[in-house]
């Protein structure tokens, strides 16, 4: 029996079998994805919390900063008495400190499913409490979240650019910073029955589209659309970007009426590009000075699309290459025409370039936060060890609140977070942590209470996406394996001994609740919206519903640019916003009023040698399912791969294949070799999301055993306006590992 269910990269049908599951993907996706090969795993008890545990420590000292949080044993319990004890912590910490005192953190990739996904359950949970310390932002997109809506007035150009149905046929010249990598636009948030993004970009070069890839990484776009290859120095795209606003100003090709009209501060912004000349510029990218002439030149001869990955701004200063890229298409003045102007995050997902559904999807209600403290997401690390110090963000003098109970549903902040052995000391400053993980990951290794939770294929969910036009009867693949029980069905628990159970659940069960959304969205907003929806049990016999055709053509900013009167931009100019007098008047050292280049603060040097660029993996979503089949066919040695230039690896006397070691100012990590001339020499790239094995790797002298990449990152913020995350980036020396390496153990059950 085929059952249909959806993940963040893909919808599929999966068939139970005597050893766990067949994974199908959706027949009608023309490209589907590889890392559907991943989900099997998750059917079968390697690495499965079975049971809930606590750590032995909390259990018998009970709550408190605790040293051996990380390093301690686990106890397995019972779930009545767990959740008793469980609620009695909650109302210690409520009772003395109040909500301020309690972190509900989450993050938001633990299902495709619109009922049984973690974050809302969790904030549900919180809200009826009270609420609770929650974090704003991303780690993803964090800096864009903050800086679009003063320079442009809005978040559109990172969730909903110009289609890439309009990049496809209009636009002569794409412009990647960052590149356009197939292995990112395979997920979307929410889950994806068609990936297309590949097929549209092979499209547009068959019509003639040219392609320049920025990055030092080449296969940052796929080798068959014949990209020129601008090899940039790591961390330098802004002072390209500001070089190429010099040569428009300097020979007069930069559109002084779109300028007038549509922006403010051009004259401010323009006076400060006289010493960005493309000489200044090749010193410091490495890019040749012909080479960023021709660029400039060439983006005003046809019409030409800027994009600038995600992760470009994942940096030191991130505000400013996303800031420099803006001005340039400003410049180049084609914002708001078919295939013209700038976007944020083109392949960084599947769903950016898709025209975003128009119809309401089914919700899980949160209620509203009645505590409304916020922190920026990156920045948990510092919120737990400096409790009460005083920060900057976004033009506001905040507190970091002292944080005594932190909980965690749906995430994977070992995975996310920079400078894991910070991380682990942050961890260990909290008086309770517990987590909600169907996986034995470092997080739920370094928590007190670990609730065995469920995975989408042991429960019923409605899948979703605002990019996608298919709404997925996930069904039950198999029965929860052990004791696993559902967050929903945790959390009633919980609110039940504390008095809130009747708000929480408001008398469903979580499968009375998903043909609950359902119904309620049938017969309300779809209607309304002129939907014909079927009845659920209709709907789950029929495995999906397909939204009627919507257009899928948007030009970002189209209706402003006709117009700037009528239809203003959300910045105090109503305009773009070349120089912001908001921004300018925080007095941020670290981003002024417009974009300027600020040199990286860490770079390299005889100790640390080598650029490190920490991408997102091909072979996994973030850290999911690292045991899966195509993560592991991705290992080298048994551990996550890192790529050398033949150059680096001869200067090193290292061969493929071999386990090496990686050291920063923060860490180490092994990993496995591999050679490649598809990186800039001097540059060194391994992915994120291997399993944290702190264990395996302390035997052996380094950090981690494995190569989860973020014990060599740094753990501070953009800047003083986003505070986002910089995790792409990091200095280090790479050598030959001696002796035998370690055990990899993150996947076995713990002590």
């Amino acid at each position: 029996m085929s059952i249909p269910h959806s993940s963040h990269w893909g919808a599929f049908s999966a068939v139970p079998t005597d050893g766990g599951v067949q994974v199908l993907p959706h027949p009608d996706d023309p490209d589907p994805s590889a890392l559907l090969a991943n989900v099997a795993a998750a059917a079968t008890p390697t690495a499965r919390v079975l049971r809930p545990h606590v750590r032995r420590g909390w259990w018998e000292d009970g709550p408190g900063p605790d040293e051996r949080r990380g390093r301690d044993e686990f106890l397995p319990v019972e779930w009545d008495e767990l959740l008793d004890r469980v609620a009695g912590e909650y109302r210690r910490v409520l009772d003395e400190h109040g909500p301020r005192g309690v972190y509900a953190g989450s993050y938001g990739w633990a299902s495709a499913g619109r009922f049984h996904h973690a974050q809302s359950q969790l904030h549900r949970f919180s809200h009826v409490l009270g609420g609770a310390v929650r974090s704003s932002w991303t780690y993803s997109h964090g800096v864009g979240e903050v800086l679009m809506p003063r320079v442009v007035g809005s978040q559109e150009p990172l969730i909903s650019p110009t289609s890439w149905s309009s990049v496809e046929e209009h636009t002569d010249l794409v412009l990647a910073f960052g590149g356009l990598p197939a292995k990112n636009s395979e997920v979307a948030s929410g889950g994806i029955s068609r990936h297309e993004v590949a097929g549209r970009l092979r499209r547009a070069r068959e019509r003639g589209v040219e392609f320049v890839l920025v990055s030092p990484l080449r296969d940052d776009l796929a080798a068959e659309l014949g990209a020129q290859w601008v090899d940039v120095v790591p961390g330098t795209d802004a002072a390209l970007l500001l070089a190429m606003c010099h040569v428009l100003r300097a020979e007069g090709l930069h559109d002084a009426e779109f300028l007038r009209r549509c922006t403010t501060g051009s004259e401010e912004f323009l006076a400060t590009l006289e010493e960005f000349t493309p000489e200044w510029a090749e010193g410091v990218t490495g890019v040749r000075a012909a080479t960023v002439r021709d660029l400039a030149r060439r983006a005003v001869r046809g019409r030409t699309m800027v994009t600038v990955s995600w992760s470009v701004a994942r940096a030191r200063f991130g505000e400013q290459p996303l800031w420099a890229a803006v001005a340039f298409a400003a410049m180049v003045g084609q914002i708001g025409l078919p295939g013209g102007g700038f976007g944020h995050g083109y392949a960084s997902t599947g769903g950016v370039g898709k025209r975003a559904g128009s119809y309401p999807l089914p919700t899980f209600p949160q209620f509203a936060d009645p505590l409304r403290v916020r922190i920026p997401v990156a920045r948990i690390a510092d919120a737990l060890l400096h409790p009460g110090q005083e920060y900057d963000v976004d033009g506001r003098r905040e507190t970091y609140p002292h944080l005594r109970l932190v909980h965690w549903a749906g995430g994977n902040p070992f995975h996310h977070h920079q400078d894991l052995t910070r991380l682990q000391r942050a961890f260990r400053a909290a008086e309770t942590v517990l987590v909600h993980e169907p996986f034995w990951t470092a997080t739920a290794r370094h928590a007190d209470v670990v609730f065995a939770s469920t995975t989408t294929l042991e429960r019923n969910d409605v899948g979703a996406a605002r990019y996608d036009d298919r709404l997925i009867a996930m069904g039950r693949v198999h029965e929860p394996l052990g004791a696993a029980r559902d967050d929903y069905d945790v959390l009633a628990a919980l609110s039940q001994r504390l008095g809130t159970g009747e708000r929480f659940t408001e008398g469903r069960t979580g499968e009375e609740w998903v043909e609950h959304l359902w119904e309620e969205w049938r017969t309300g907003p779809a209607a309304r919206a002129g939907i014909t929806a079927p009845a659920y049990r209709e709907f789950v016999a029929a495995g999906e519903f397909v939204l009627p055709a919507e257009p899928t053509e948007k030009v970002m900013f189209a209706s402003f640019r006709a117009d700037p009167g009528t239809y203003p931009l959300r910045t105090p100019s109503g305009r773009v916003e070349l120089h912001s007098a908001t921004i300018a008047g925080f007095g941020y050292d670290d981003c002024p009023g417009h974009p300027v280049w600020l040199a990286p603060e860490e770079v390299p040097d005889a100790e640390f040698p080598l650029h490190l660029v920490a991408n997102n993996p091909a072979t996994r979503l973030h850290s999911q399912l690292d045991h899966g089949a195509t993560s592991q066919a991705g290992k080298v040695a048994g551990r996550e791969p890192v790529r050398m230039h033949p150059e680096d690896a001869a200067a090193r006397g290292l061969r493929p294949g071999q386990v090496v070691v990686l050291r920063s100012r923060r860490g180490s990590c092994l990993g496995g070799l591999v050679v490649s001339d598809a990186l800039r020499p001097g540059v060194v790239q391994m992915s994120t999301g291997a399993w944290f094995d702190p264990v395996a790797g302390a035997a052996a002298g380094v950090t981690c055993g494995h190569g989860n990449v973020n014990v060599l990152t740094r753990d501070v913020g953009s800047s003083r306006l986003a505070q986002a995350c910089t995790g792409q980036h990091a200095t280090v020396q790479v050598s030959a590992f001696e002796g035998v390496p370690p055990r990899v153990t993150v996947f076995d059950q713990p002590s």
